[in-house]
């Protein structure tokens, strides 16, 4: 005989999940709408990123795109997937995309109330290496009733609506947040829905692992080089923290969200701002971290709190357990009173 209980007949989804956190809102089903369609642009990258090699969709395009990258394949299906999916859920009337220099007016028939900011394919540079990689997103709402423009886009990471991120690794999984806490669902692809795994996600208080680009060592700032001589040596008798740094902001925020930890991607000599963008990279995540009970900032302000200059301005990043982050906060203002 078969075993019946082998088989979940009740399963949460994602679009279950979102319709019953909607109607406790008392929402009017829009943004339900649109992150449903973002997990549909999902479910096709994906996909895509599977049958990458077969499809023969690796390999630079031949450009580069506005933060210097050079723009690889999927990058540009992936945020074609992404703008096409929102443009027809009639949810956002704005859209800006690491890959656009300009953000994106959607036309007046199909405009909802959302302004859409996200990274189509981030770490998209170890796609060949087939190391994780991910698309980050962030959702505000317009909050004038004049013609849409990038400056509507301009709006500091406290007034998000939601925020999340997909990684596509062993499994593909979605992360997000509506302003009540985070939830995990992953892609279940027998049935091509995302299934709630991860309900209210709390990151620890303080974690053991470390993570940053240390080929940078030669350029950091002395905080920098401070706080880490005292992750490796500390002198009260702990044990030293582990590092681990994958390259994939996703995937390294992801660890850290469920290991506990921090992230760091500072500013240095070369690069004071870092090279993480605030509105699709700094601010999702930060909006996460914060939602899971975790800590984010450049060091010397909470990244929710910047008010933003122009759509790929970019700040430096620290994120993760509560403890490490202030920890962290606390020799970068000592530094910064030298």
């Amino acid at each position: 005989m078969s075993d019946r209980g082998a088989f979940d007949t009740n399963v949460v989804t994602v679009t279950r999940f979102l319709m019953e956190e909607g109607r406790k809102a008392k929402g009017t089903g829009e943004l339900t709408t649109l992150l449903n369609s973002l997990c549909t642009a999902v479910k096709a990258i994906s996909s895509a990123v599977r049958k990458a090699g077969l499809a023969h969709l690796y390999g630079i395009a031949g450009s580069t795109n506005v933060t210097g990258d050079q723009v690889k394949k999927l990058d540009i299906l992936s945020n074609d997937l992404i703008i096409n999916m929102l443009k027809s859920s009639f949810t956002s009337c704005l859209l800006v995309s690491e890959e656009n220099e300009k953000a994106i007016v959607i036309e007046p028939e199909t405009r909802g109330k959302y302004i859409v900011c996200f990274d189509p394919l981030d770490g998209s540079s170890n796609i060949d290496c087939l190391v994780s990689i991910g698309t980050i997103f962030s959702i505000y709402r317009k909050t004038t009733d004049d013609e849409p423009c990038e400056k509507d886009a301009l709006q500091p990471g406290r007034d998000l609506v939601a925020a999340g991120y997909a990684l596509y690794g062993s499994a593909t999984m979605i992360v997000i947040s509506t302003g009540r806490g985070v939830n995990g669902f992953m892609l279940d692809p027998a049935i091509g829905e995302f299934i709630l795994v991860d309900r209210d996600v709390k990151i620890k208080k303080r974690g053991k692992i470390y993570s940053l680009n240390e080929g940078y060592a030669k350029h950091f700032e002395p905080a920098v080089t401070e706080y880490l001589q005292k992750k490796k040596f500390p002198k009260d008798g702990s044990e030293p923290y582990g590092a681990r740094y994958i390259g994939s902001m996703v995937a390294d925020v992801h660890r850290t969200l469920m290991y506990g930890g921090i992230f760091l991607y500072p500013g240095n000599v070369k690069s004071p701002e870092g090279k993480l963008r605030l509105l699709y990279e700094g601010n999702p995540m930060a909006y996460i971290i914060e939602q899971a009970g975790g800590m984010a900032s450049t060091g010397l302000e909470n990244i929710l709190d910047i008010q933003p200059e122009s759509i790929h301005q970019r700040s430096p990043v620290a994120l993760g357990s509560t403890e490490d982050v202030l920890e962290y906060i606390a020799i970068c203002k000592k530094h910064a009173k030298k």
